[in-house]
């Protein structure tokens, strides 16, 4: 009897001890609850929602962390991204540090979005003012702000959107005497939003030589079509304008021919940069320049490719920094005869060297995805940035599909493409020689057909 009471006691004191303990994290919860709470009933009262009055004054904010998603409030505002990417991914993006130069119609919607989606800190650059005409394109700036600083317009925007990120803004244009002050302090990433051939240039040479990841914007100006715009490296832009004199000056001053990844559109411009209209006869262009060596033509701009190119760049910058892995669409001119010819070649093949094409598992459409996603229109020999863009195969005229293990079928993740004397050569060896001779190469190829199985769920 004196045993039982004794276990009875033991039971009902750990229960109490949890039960306090329970209790504790209750009224944690509670209390940070509370605290959200109140912050966003503060919020709603300052706008007017709650009490009636309109207010302007959001109530200040301070985090006591230096975890910023430990914070109730930024963790509730990123949360759908916290969903999407994970906590630990989300909080490599609360951690980073960027810097958009060029806060135009393209500048402006990249910056909001990093702003928006957790970017822990920003550099804001640009030396111009917004404009009445400016606000069909610009992301955040209303009529109050023209005249204002494009830097600090932001700045002054984001600062009630997030106020939490670390924002500088920098009223200057970038030019190679400010490299160090503005690409100083190792960015996580550079967004090139600048409209003007010679700084971008510049910029793009700075940051290569720094080893600092970029990603630039090309023209947006004159187009209309928002099915067009691709990202992919300079080498690949070429339907562009400003890409071509970009790469042109890069090549020519910096030695610099790709590895630089590329917003742009494949459209061709719908409209040319307007005459110039002086209100003076002894009146030239160069009287209205805002400084040295910029244009003061101007481009009809659609406001909303502009945005488009922005965001764009938001998500792609986001999603490297996220670390989230996803293949770019290539840029490959081929139609969909030209895939047809190599799933007939590849039949053709099969017959002659096994002695029927029944173990073809492709159609001409897969095989477009083969060409396209897996090898991007070139052979699987050839697919460093050093052969993209002009030097891409435009034609199928030397190219051929054939299986990378001749034991198994020729499905979508055991093609590769290659040139005719290359297909023979492969004919004629093993993969553990080609594992043995070049284990660079047989990695290569295994990765990108594992992705294709994985795409397939095979």
């Amino acid at each position: 009897m004196g045993e039982r009471v004794t276990q009875w006691i033991l039971v009902a004191g750990a229960g109490a001890a949890v039960g306090a303990l329970s209790t504790a994290a209750i009224m944690s919860i509670r209390s940070r609850s509370k605290q959200r709470d109140g912050y966003v009933r503060s919020l709603l009262e300052s706008n007017g929602a709650a009490g009636g009055g309109a207010g302007s004054n959001i109530p200040p904010r301070v985090v006591g962390s230096s975890d910023l998603l430990d914070d109730e409030v930024v963790s509730e505002q990123l949360t759908r991204n916290i969903q999407f990417f994970g906590m630990e991914s989300q909080k490599k993006v609360t951690e980073s540090f960027v810097v958009v130069i060029g806060l135009g119609g393209v500048g402006s919607h990249a910056a909001s979005m990093l702003l928006r989606s957790g970017v822990g800190r920003l550099l804001l650059v640009d030396f111009d003012q917004v404009s009445l005409s400016s606000l069909n394109r610009h992301a955040v700036a209303t009529r109050d702000d023209v005249g204002t600083p494009k830097a600090l317009c932001l700045k002054k925007h984001f600062s009630m959107i997030y106020p939490e990120c670390q924002i500088e803004a920098k009223v200057q244009l970038y030019d190679p005497s400010c490299e160090e002050e503005i690409l100083s302090g190792q960015p996580d990433f550079v967004l090139d939003c600048i409209d003007n051939i010679g700084t971008k240039v510049a910029l793009l040479a700075a940051c290569v030589r720094r080893g600092l990841r970029v990603l630039s914007a090309m023209g947006a100006g004159a187009r209309a079509d928002p099915t067009r715009i691709r990202v992919a490296d300079l080498r690949e832009s070429s339907y562009d304008p400003l890409s071509r004199a970009v790469r042109y000056r890069l090549k020519k001053d910096h030695g610099i021919e790709g590895g630089i990844p590329v917003v742009f559109s494949l459209e061709k411009p719908k409209a040319k940069l307007l005459p110039f209209q002086a209100s003076k006869e002894e009146e030239t262009p160069s009287d209205y320049q805002i400084v040295p060596g910029f244009r003061v033509r101007i481009i009809p701009v659609l406001g909303t490719i502009p945005a488009i190119f922005g965001q764009v760049m938001a998500s792609y910058v986001i999603t490297q920094l996220a670390k989230l892995d996803f293949q770019t669409e290539p840029i490959v001119n081929l139609d969909l005869d030209h895939y047809r010819v190599l799933h007939h070649r590849l039949l053709e093949h099969e017959e002659l060297i096994h002695g029927s094409a029944e173990q073809v598992l492709v159609d001409a459409e897969e095989v477009m995805y083969i060409v396209k996603e897996l090898w991007h229109g070139r052979s699987a020999r050839d697919q460093n940035l050093k052969d993209t863009g002009r030097k891409m195969w435009r034609s199928v005229s030397e190219l051929m599909l054939v299986r990378w293990d001749k034991s198994k079928p020729a499905g979508v993740s055991n093609l590769i493409l290659l040139k005719f004397s290359e297909a023979d050569a492969h004919e004629s060896t093993t993969l553990d020689r080609i594992k043995e001779e070049e284990p660079e190469f047989y990695t290569m190829v295994s990765h990108v057909l594992e992705r294709a199985e994985a795409e397939f769920a095979l």
